[in-house]
């Protein structure tokens, strides 16, 4: 069995490197005949000013700090930061000059990656970007254009977009670009914004945004902090959107085959099917009326249709409570048969029945499971470990197996893609944030698509003679007792953050290992088995870890095993978050006590760790 050993690049960056060796930046040729004029050169802790004597205008080399900005921007799989001043405390670090160099190493990524493919010289290579309607996406994808149009890449301008659409756009006759980026921060604040990328084989895995920060970091280091305004390359504009519609609407109409309808599947029944969606303000409006509208069915009651990057009414995010409360009261108020909830980017949804039940985290799971099992007897469903013992027991009622694996979309769609290749059917992975994906739909995650599921599954049930509604799928499914997530911040700088918070997440297994913390042990789960940060496979290729993790399960004499406490560090923000969950009344209590006396203090961790929340709660 092999454990995965890989660390952060950017942790181990700043621990073994105590000095700057600032010509391996430029290579060993002498500074000035690399730069290519004559130079004084002054070394300070951080920059390399350099006072240019010749006709270029190379002002400054900034080394260290520079290059660290642009690696912080990666998150996970992602590319994220603040885009415009407004956040207390914090200062704009995703500027055009950062996004203009992270997305030319991504173009140059892209063509490398295809030429080692080919074996020849590529030439044409297309990639096209989305964005959502943040403020500053404009702005942003000037830079991105400048950056591809520097790699030497065809662009194309999709305008407001999706996050599948823009994966879809490598696929889908005509369009099939080589590469794509999405512009988003999914439902972060308006402040913020970020780059996802896509090629034909998905989106890129940790590893390879980490291999594109490192190039771009370099290049931002080395070359003024503006942003290219000439473009040898332009832009065209597509309309993909329109293309995708049709896609999904074409889906559905195949898989419902109506006997009476079959272009307009949602009419039909004694009322038109009523279906309200709240798109929070983001990209998700184009499910109304280019999909659902033209299948027939009534959308009146919809809310948020319109984009707005400023998202006046609530955050778009499907586990955010006023977005399901909205459509909940818009669900009951117009007796609609469902409600949809989509994040900014619609790579996640959300859904609420026809009795007004909002379905979203482990009921989600646990509808989309039964759908998929109905169709894939036997199919393992992958999630993430912070799902309830009852979502397991569900899974298994109907003849599925259940798999939980590391928090993270990217990892949970990941471990599904690697069963699948080790001959494990796996047609499900799903994260109790929304993220999810099917291997139907090229594991890629996509709100619009699970929606489309859940569409033609109960138009199904309405053609069977049944008017029960989604939500009685999972009548079955018992909820945990208590469950509660807590957030302990890091206190140190951002740089040594990430190295802090796997320094105290490894103590905790030590702790628990060692049987300190008395009636907690290490879960495990079927053929994985919690080991260097996550649950790890036990092939040979253990998957690289991005953020070190544990799950505990804990008994007492009272109850036997009444819960678990998951214990993650966050891959967007500079804290860690404490997952509890329980069967019996007051146990998230009773566990988050012993954590903090019998481990945070106990340990020491809290002289580096602002345990506010863990004190306020217990």
């Amino acid at each position: 069995m092999a454990a995965s050993t890989s660390s952060n690049f950017s942790a181990s960056f700043h621990r073994n490197t105590k000095k700057t060796n600032y010509h391996s930046l430029l290579g060993n040729i002498p500074l000035h005949t690399k730069l290519g004029f004559s130079s004084s050169v002054k070394f300070t802790k951080s920059v390399i000013s350099v006072k240019s004597y010749g006709t270029s205008k190379y002002d400054e080399v900034v080394v260290d700090e520079e290059l660290d900005k642009i690696r912080r921007l990666q998150n996970g799989s992602d590319v994220r930061g603040i885009a415009l001043e407004g956040e207390k405390g914090r200062t704009v670090d995703l500027t055009p000059p950062a996004v203009e160099a992270i997305s030319e190493s991504f173009g140059e990524w892209v063509v490398n990656g295809l030429e080692k493919q080919k074996g020849y010289p590529v030439e044409n290579v297309s990639v096209s970007l989305g964005r959502d309607p943040r403020i500053t996406g404009s702005k942003l994808s000037v830079a991105v254009f400048a950056g591809l149009a520097r790699a030497g890449c065809m662009i194309f301008d999709m305008g407001l977009a999706t996050t599948p659409a823009c994966f879809m756009s490598t696929l889908l006759p005509p369009f099939v670009y080589d590469a794509s980026i999405m512009m988003t921060a999914s439902h972060l604040p308006y402040t913020r914004n970020g780059l996802k990328f896509f090629t034909k084989r998905g989106g890129l895995t940790s590893l390879e945004v980490e291999e594109v920060c490192d190039i771009a970091a370099r290049k931002y280091a080395n070359r003024m902090a503006k942003v290219s305004t000439l473009l040898k390359v332009l832009p065209t504009r597509v309309d993909f959107m329109s293309a995708y519609s049709k896609h999904l609407r074409e889906i559905i109409k195949e898989r419902i085959s109506h006997p009476l309808h079959y272009e307009t599947p949602l009419e039909g029944f004694q009322n038109l099917l009523q279906i309200i969606v709240n798109a929070g303000n983001g990209s998700g409006g184009f499910f109304t009326w280019d999909v659902l509208d033209k299948l027939g069915a009534d959308t009146f009651g919809s809310l948020h249709l319109n984009p707005d990057g400023m998202f006046p009414n609530h955050i778009p995010n499907p586990e955010d409570k006023i977005a399901m409360a909205m459509t909940r009261a818009a669900v009951l108020e117009n007796s609609a048969d469902l409600g949809i909830v989509f994040d900014t980017d619609v790579d996640r949804s959300g859904v609420v029945d026809n009795k007004g039940n909002s379905i979203n985290g482990d009921k989600l799971i646990a509808l989309m499971s039964a759908i998929v099992l109905k169709e894939n007897p036997g199919s393992t469903i992958v999630t993430d470990a912070r799902t309830s013992m009852s979502l397991t027991k569900f899974i298994t009622d109907r003849g599925g197996h259940h798999c939980l694996y590391r928090v993270g979309y990217r990892n949970v769609i990941d471990k599904g893609v690697q069963l699948n290749k080790d001959g494990i059917e796996t047609h499900l992975m799903m994260e109790t944030s929304g993220h999810g994906a099917l291997k139907e739909n090229h594991f890629l995650d996509d709100g619009a698509y699970m929606v489309v599921k859940i569409i033609i599954e109960m138009v199904r049930m309405k053609l069977g003679g049944s008017d029960e509604g989604i939500g009685s799928l999972i009548k079955d499914l018992e909820e945990p007792y208590e469950s509660v997530e807590l957030r302990i911040n890091i206190v140190s700088e951002p740089r040594y953050a990430k190295a802090k918070g796997s320094e105290a997440i490894e103590t905790f297994r030590n702790y628990i290992e060692e049987g300190k913390l008395k009636g907690w042990e290490l879960d495990s789960c079927g053929d994985c088995w919690v080991s260097e940060g996550c649950l790890v496979d036990t092939n040979d290729t253990p998957t690289h870890i991005d953020a070190q993790m544990y799950r505990a399960k804990v008994s007492n004499d009272e109850h036997g095993q009444h819960g678990w406490v998951h214990v993650r560090q966050s891959i967007h923000n500079p804290n860690i978050a404490v997952n509890l969950q329980s069967s019996v009344q007051g146990g998230c209590l009773s566990m988050a006590r012993d954590f903090r006396d019998d481990f945070l203090k106990a340990s020491g961790v809290d002289a580096f760790l602002d345990i506010a929340q863990i004190d306020k709660f217990v």
